[in-house]
């Protein structure tokens, strides 16, 4: 065979095998970037599903499952179905949430970590070196200034320079009639997280116009106790004049407020008992954790699931879908999943068919919408301070209702 026509035929035989492979692979590509192909985004998420204390967040992985299977059953982010891994479990574990982000970028390869929802966050600055877009519960400082990390709601806990969140100070402000006059105790665990917040809630009240005569961080974050009366003996007598304050404030998980306001009733308090994380109907189960959260104010940073709108219809449908059809009962950490998803698909939809870790801190860099079921989003503002809305609900004979409904309330400066 003459020269020109070897290399005619071997040209058309490479096309003709390029072709063929490409049929055998549904047509899809590899792509040179992380965990992204012609036609999926792949994207894992780091949640405490087990604790020491018993404590679970593992509801967050349906939350998050629950919204990119909407996603994926509309046609995906641009073509592309976003295959979902579910969530490792760190065991709210420091070395088990930083072995959880490695496997999870180095051995699954995936683009993107969302959710990302525990008490700690030694992942952090791994999973930033290594350009991974991650979206979580924005309550430690971790999710305050690093390139590639973004709170669902913004910034929790911010450096000095950045903003405070207003909601929980202002909304216990309206509970009591204002707070003037009335004083404030702050507890929280002896732990990084609990000293933080600590520091952030003790300026947030001060702002507000509360006196805040007790704010420590002083329960053992490894042990629960079995004896609070050294914490309340202190609480109640922390007030003006020694005698109770106006309301007490936990910055603590379910199981050590358990504890924590069964003593506190038990010795006869009657003012105000609030906290972030009892949100929850299957807490309600057991007549004992019913009684000690009776009368509690619980700060939410979303739109309560007793709210009515088409937001909240469509995650309260996408959860029931995820969960076989059948209707269980919310909770705030669903919520957090689902939400921490939807901002990294309102980003990677809005970078465009050519995913990349450039095009999607591009799309980062000026995002913003509107009307969410945690308020009014935009980057990077979240990463400097938080989206700034909020609730509480009130649990009573069984059932929670709103007492200050959702509203975004102006932040302050943090120092």
């Amino acid at each position: 065979m003459p020269r020109p026509l070897r290399v005619i035929a071997a040209t058309c035989t490479l096309l003709l095998v390029t072709a063929c492979n490409s049929a055998s692979t549904g047509g899809s590509s590899t792509s040179s970037v992380r965990g992204v192909t012609a036609d999926s985004i792949k994207v894992g998420g780091i949640v405490s599903m087990t604790t020491a204390s018993g404590y679970s967040k593992k509801d967050t992985d349906l939350g998050a499952r629950a919204r990119y299977d909407r996603a994926n059953a509309e046609g995906g982010i641009n073509g592309r179905k976003i295959e979902y891994l579910g969530a490792e479990d760190d065991g709210q574990d420091p070395a088990r949430n930083l072995a959880a982000a490695r496997k999870l970028v180095q051995q699954d390869k995936v683009f993107a970590v969302s959710p990302m929802s525990s008490v700690t966050f030694a992942g952090a600055d791994f999973l930033d070196a290594q350009k991974v877009p991650t979206v979580g519960w924005g309550t430690l400082p971790s999710f305050c200034g690093p390139k590639h990390l973004y709170g669902f709601n913004g910034c929790l806990v911010p450096m000095p320079g950045g903003t405070l969140n207003q909601t929980w100070p202002e909304g216990l402000a309206a509970v009591l009639g204002g707070a003037r006059g009335k004083s404030v105790a702050l507890i929280a665990g002896d732990n990084d997280a609990g000293k933080f917040g600590i520091r952030t809630f003790t300026q947030g009240f001060k702002a507000a116009g509360f006196r805040v005569p007790y704010a420590k961080a002083v329960v053992p974050a490894t042990s629960m106790p079995s004896d609070w009366s050294a914490y309340t003996k202190e609480i109640l007598r922390s007030g003006p004049g020694g005698a109770a304050p106006d309301a007490v404030v936990s910055v603590m998980q379910t199981p050590y407020n358990i504890g924590l306001f069964t003593a506190l009733k038990r010795s006869g308090y009657k003012g105000v008992i609030s906290d972030p994380t009892d949100y929850d109907p299957g807490l309600l189960a057991k007549d004992a954790t019913k009684q000690a959260l009776d009368g509690v104010h619980v700060l939410l940073q979303f739109q309560p699931f007793e709210s009515d709108g088409p937001a909240m219809r469509q995650f309260k449908a996408d959860i029931r879908k995820a969960a076989g059809g059948k209707d269980i009962p919310l909770n705030m950490h669903m919520m957090t999943g689902y939400m921490s998803a939807d901002l990294f698909l309102s980003i990677a939809k809005k970078a465009g068919k050519d995913l990349t870790v450039e095009s999607f801190q591009t799309a980062a860099d000026g995002f913003s919408d509107t009307g969410t079921l945690v308020g009014d989003r935009a980057e990077p503002k979240g990463q400097k301070e938080s989206f700034g809305c909020g609730a509480l609900v009130r649990l009573k004979n069984g059932r929670y209702e709103v007492a200050v409904p959702f509203r975004c309330y102006p932040p302050i400066p943090f120092g």
